[in-house]
């Protein structure tokens, strides 16, 4: 049986058209994908992230196992500010991507995706043990008593602050919601109940993320809603979710990365901290960080009329000796571009942008080039860059 979140009944009022997702019964859409998708891009939309899970790890040892545990590194963390970051396995590859946020000193929020809630438990649990600092901290799994919903766009900071006025209270100290920089998170008071708000996003626009007991997600919600409607706020699924991060080249867990996938194959180096000592994978990342890799993860724009690219289908190399060189791990049509574009793993050794490639779509072989990432590149943000 698929569950489902705390906000499953506003979606029905609103119309959301409902699909099976990670285990989780959830809007796929509310209008159409493209006009959620532009009213992100030009003015806000609104989405449902509370089926994602959230774990705590708090005490005076949590530091030391989350640099244990996870590629990125915490210290370089203030409280109140957070980073993207990944767990691994042994051999490097990847368990999860997630979000970790330092709320104050010893007292850590991890934001997992989804399908992965009882992997990412599980492997933390057996990691536990294994931390020389097992006994200075508690782990814990908050999911089932949490609520998450993301407000993303240009418009936003201009309404959020009607929704949830004042200040914060813990975290990063301002004024105002919309005082928080890029990756900061703070503490606030909505309707007298504590909730959570961070700076971040999944869809390259500005925008915030709410995490809230899952008793008042719904009041958030609606209370959003109402702020942002006379700006262009609409509700937004998870198909304008997926054509906006494509579009941005953010990576979705079992797409791009997997337990047999490294980050360093997936273009996800930046957030692999070789410099803070010893965590788990991390020989298997500094011998392809030194030596390189055999296969790297690559966007790729089509340059002819075509359907639009999806998962599995096969990416070819061009020219007499053309073949099969690997497979689209993500693809859409483009709402901001109107072209068709894609993410794959191809060898190193084509992975250049401005290499002339070939998707197999419908028996036929569509050209396309790999580009820069990210594929869109939405106007210059006005908040303070991304904590590494």
């Amino acid at each position: 049986m698929l569950k489902r979140t705390s906000l499953f009944a506003a979606h029905q009022l609103l119309g959301g058209r409902l699909v099976e997702f990670g285990g989780w019964e959830m809007p796929v859409q509310y209008t159409s994908i493209t006009e959620e998708h532009l009213a992100v891009r030009q003015a806000a939309g609104l989405f449902d992230i509370a089926h994602m899970g959230e774990f705590s790890v708090t005490g005076p040892g949590a530091t030391a196992f989350l640099n244990h545990t996870l590629t990125n590194n915490v210290n370089r963390l203030d409280a109140g500010q957070g980073q993207y970051t990944l767990l691994c396995n042994e051999r490097g590859g990847v368990v999860d991507d997630l979000y970790a946020y330092r709320l104050a000193a010893d007292d850590y929020l991890l934001i997992v995706n989804a399908s992965r809630i009882e992997a990412d438990w599980d492997w933390l649990q057996g990691q536990v043990d294994l931390c020389p600092a097992h006994d200075g901290f508690q782990l814990s799994d908050r999911s089932e008593e949490t609520g998450a919903v993301a407000v993303q766009g240009p418009r936003v900071a201009a309404f959020i602050n009607q929704a949830v006025p004042g200040g914060s209270i813990s975290g990063t100290m301002v004024p105002h919601v919309t005082d928080l920089k890029k990756n900061q998170i703070g503490g606030f008071v909505f309707q007298g109940i504590p909730i959570y708000i961070g700076r971040t996003g999944y869809t390259g626009e500005d925008g915030f993320e709410l995490v809230v007991p899952a008793t008042v997600t719904e009041a958030v919600w609606n209370a959003l809603l109402a702020a942002g409607r006379p700006f262009g706020l609409k509700p937004a699924g998870l198909g304008a979710r997926d054509t906006l991060r494509t579009e941005m080249c953010y990576p979705l867990y079992g797409h791009e990365l997997d337990e047999e996938t490294t980050p360093i194959e997936a273009g996800l180096g930046h957030f692999v901290a070789l410099d803070k000592g010893d965590f788990v994978g991390r020989a298997t990342l500094a011998e392809q960080k030194a030596g390189g890799v055999r296969q790297r993860c690559v966007a790729f724009r089509m340059t002819d009329k075509s359907a639009p690219p999806r998962p599995h289908y096969p990416i070819w190399s061009t020219g007499a000796t053309a073949a099969a060189i690997g497979e689209v791990t993500s693809g859409t049509q483009s709402p901001s571009l109107g072209a068709g574009v894609g993410m794959g793993y191809v060898p190193a050794d084509l992975a250049r942008p401005g290499t002339e490639i070939a998707v197999e779509i419908r028996g036929r072989r569509a050209p396309a080039v790999i580009v820069a990432k990210p594929i869109y590149r939405p106007p210059a943000p006005t908040v303070a860059a991304k904590v590494s």
